[in-house]
């Protein structure tokens, strides 16, 4: 259930940002989400986002950037070592340029290129370019 939960809040922020909605709100939310959030902040694809209400279902504010083209969450979980994540990069985004793919590892929630900084592998929760 968790994964859905991440693919409906990304497919919402998607919709959000080509229509030119300057927020999405993201209901309910997940811990997880929050991570995948973090990284997308960090990377500059969104603005700032606010967690309201966490102990209930809790809702979360986002503010965009416009830079969103695609961002997915996989349903399945997938296994990748350290060793493959440059491939798997190759193969889902579009581009060397820009685009990142999320990966849970035992080192917390990470890009793709903090993982092969710390040579950790994990399971991919999702990507956004």
């Amino acid at each position: 259930m968790g994964r859905r939960i991440l693919n409906d809040a990304l497919r919402k922020m998607v919709n959000a940002d080509r229509r030119g909605n300057a927020t999405a709100l993201l209901q309910p939310i997940s811990g997880v989400m929050v991570s995948f959030l973090n990284i997308m902040k960090h990377r500059g694809y969104i603005k700032n986002f606010e967690v309201i209400d966490p102990h209930r279902v809790g809702k979360i504010n986002v503010e965009l950037h416009g830079r969103i083209k695609d961002c997915k969450a996989l349903t399945y979980r997938q296994d990748i070592r350290a060793k493959e994540i440059e491939q798997y990069r190759v193969r889902m985004l579009p581009t060397r340029q820009w685009g990142y793919v999320v990966i849970t590892t035992p080192n917390g929630v990470l890009d793709h290129e903090e993982a092969i900084k710390q040579n950790v592998g994990g399971q991919v929760l999702g990507y956004f370019h």
